[in-house]
């Protein structure tokens, strides 16, 4: 616990001192206050829009904008969001073990299962600070112009996303166990998901994929109900339990 602490105590210092921290709080601002903004100004841009398609053969009818057009937005910058955080932590492991400043912590006697565990506490407390806290602010927003109540399983679907959030950053943090780049880090990762992406093209096994948790606009719709993923929810979970459980044991053998 001593050298977890420790740990844990450099890697917040870390991302204060670098501005990660700033940056992700500034970030998680704009994007809380897009959704809702692209939304707002949806009707407006139509109309703007509307005599070059009107040119082009396409009517422009009126829009009313509904919750459901802010957490539409909401899902579909998330994934920026998501790979953000990705680029920024990708070399959380491999950029200490190319430098070698974990050598004089170590030889001072702290762990390196309390620097594994420290890293990976802060990298997923990352992901959920930055990611709950755009859901706050677009709530927030949402609340204020229409009505949240409008929208279908709200809540199973923001945290399904953040799930399947957690799962990448685990693949990572298992990667980076034996990557020698945060380059590698990244392109594994990213090869991981583009896999998934496929393996979901066959319906079968599709229920089963973390990238099933991403789907929010049939939860958003009603179009399927939260049961339907339940078996995606616990594969994810479990799956992301056994790379963590992998990656620790992997990166206190990993040379320096």
């Amino acid at each position: 616990m001593k050298g977890f602490i420790a740990f844990f105590n450099k890697e917040v210092r870390e991302l204060g001192r670098t501005g990660r921290l700033l940056l992700l709080g500034i970030l998680g601002v704009i994007f809380g206050i897009m959704n809702p903004a692209i939304a707002k100004l949806t009707p407006w841009l139509m109309e703007q829009m509307a005599d070059t398609l009107q040119g082009s053969g396409l009517t422009v009818t009126a829009y009313t904008v509904t919750a459901a057009d802010s957490w539409t937005q909401f899902f579909k910058n998330s994934p920026m969001g998501l790979i953000i955080l990705l680029i920024l932590f990708s070399g959380a492991f491999t950029n200490e073990y190319v430098k070698g400043t974990l050598v004089p912590l170590l030889t001072k006697g702290l762990s390196r299962s309390g620097m594994a565990a420290a890293k990976t506490a802060m990298i997923l407390g990352a992901w959920s600070g930055f990611y709950w806290l755009t859901f706050g602010i677009t709530y927030a927003y949402t609340a204020y112009y229409w009505d949240n109540s409008v929208v279908r399983h709200l809540a199973f679907a923001v945290f399904g996303y953040w799930l399947m959030g957690v799962f990448l950053f685990c693949v990572m943090i298992f990667v980076s166990s034996f990557a020698a780049s945060s380059g590698q880090v990244l392109a594994v990762t990213g090869c991981v998901y583009g896999v998934m992406v496929l393996l979901g093209l066959w319906e079968k096994l599709a229920k089963y994929l973390p990238t099933r948790l991403a789907d929010s606009a049939a939860l958003l719709t009603d179009a399927a109900q939260p049961a339907d993923a339940f078996p995606a929810v616990a594969v994810t979970a479990a799956t992301s339990l056994a790379l963590l459980l992998l990656s620790f044991p992997l990166t206190a053998k990993r040379k320096l």
